[in-house]
């Protein structure tokens, strides 16, 4: 197939296409290669893209820029003839939506409407596109389901995420566009975000500096290794939203409707505490970690709790991995990189 995979110079997207070109898929990769984090680590992921269509014989290009700029999405979109759309760009970071609201407006909700558009005109068979477990916000009921509501996001980044599945049904319903939103639960591993706890938690510890440890360690995340969701990814692309047989608009299922659009979550469904997660990193280290306890952030939830089931269900995949060889697996890879 000839597979969109926006936002391919980031962690996910990054990942999700080597794996689409490793099976031999022709890969279209958009991407601004922005300089909200490190773009080296960006760079030598793209390299290895090249490096792996190369290897794989399989197709591969990069469109370097802005999918706000409605334009240049046209064109890409007049250029190639898309089996799939795997949408993976966002301005992710729940904490920096507190300092640029208008960041994520601009990457998450214009760019969106522009990727709709375009599959819309094109008639795009499948577009799957992230979400994020932070849209359950003030929801406390656990594990997190897609049947529940999600209407109480506590941060302006879940509340774009929560506006691009409204943004998809309203396409599903209105022009018939197949559409399959996937919230992810808390992703860490190889080649992750400069941002992300993990990695800045890596970085002090090898320093010898302290890490700050939000609600002293007591919340817990159900992480999810990004291998386990980039087969999840694909997995759900591959097949077809359909619209649901019984979807009762007198009792609405938010997670299905009568127009073909579902949504998943993607979540190891075994939450783990902070602590045990920095025990993790400390053993993979061999090193302990200084410790800063601090009380929970602004945005933050305190605890996150992923039914997969549905996921399950429907493409006969579970995530797995557990943290301790996730965490062992982003240790090697961070040492190997920054020739530590």
């Amino acid at each position: 197939m000839k597979i969109l995979v926006t936002g391919n110079a980031g962690f996910i997207g990054f990942h999700t296409a080597r794996r689409l070109l490793e099976r031999g898929d022709s890969v279209v990769g958009f991407d601004s290669v922005n300089d909200y984090y490190d773009p080296a680590i960006k760079e030598a992921r793209l390299a290895i893209l090249e490096a792996t269509a190369e290897c794989c014989g399989s197709e591969y290009q990069l469109i370097r820029d802005n999918l706000a700029h409605q334009p240049a999405v046209s064109a890409c979109f007049a250029q190639h003839a898309f089996d799939r759309v795997i949408h993976l760009a966002a301005q992710a970071g729940v904490r920096y939506s507190l300092e640029n609201p208008h960041s994520y407006v601009e990457s998450n909700v214009v760019a969106f409407t522009n990727v709709l558009e375009a599959c819309r005109y094109a008639k795009v068979p499948h577009l799957t596109y992230a979400s994020t477990s932070s849209v359950y916000g003030a929801n406390t009921r656990m594990p997190f389901s897609e049947h529940d509501g999600a209407n109480h996001p506590l941060q302006f980044y879940a509340a774009t995420k929560k506006a691009n599945e409204m943004m998809a049904h309203s396409y599903s319903h209105l022009f018939g566009l197949p559409t399959t939103g996937l919230r992810f639960f808390t992703v860490y591993g190889p080649w992750g975000r400069p941002d992300m706890a993990l990695f800045k938690f890596t970085r002090n510890i090898l320093a010898g500096e302290p890490i700050p440890v939000f609600n002293h360690g007591q919340h817990t995340r159900d992480f999810t290794y990004v291998d386990d969701i980039v087969e999840g990814v694909i997995r759900a692309s591959d097949q077809i939203a359909t619209p649901h047989p019984e979807w009762n608009s007198d009792a609405p299922d938010p997670a299905t409707s009568n127009a073909p659009y579902r949504l998943f979550n993607i979540g190891n469904n075994d939450p783990v505490k902070l602590s045990a997660y920095i025990e993790a990193l400390e053993e993979a280290l061999g090193k302990p970690a200084i410790k800063q306890l601090l009380p929970l952030q602004p945005g933050d939830v305190p605890d996150t709790y992923a039914d997969s089931s549905e996921l399950e269900k429907a493409v006969d995949y579970k995530p797995a991995t557990p943290v301790s060889q996730g965490v062992a697996n982003f240790v090697a890879w961070y040492r190997e990189f920054y020739g530590q």
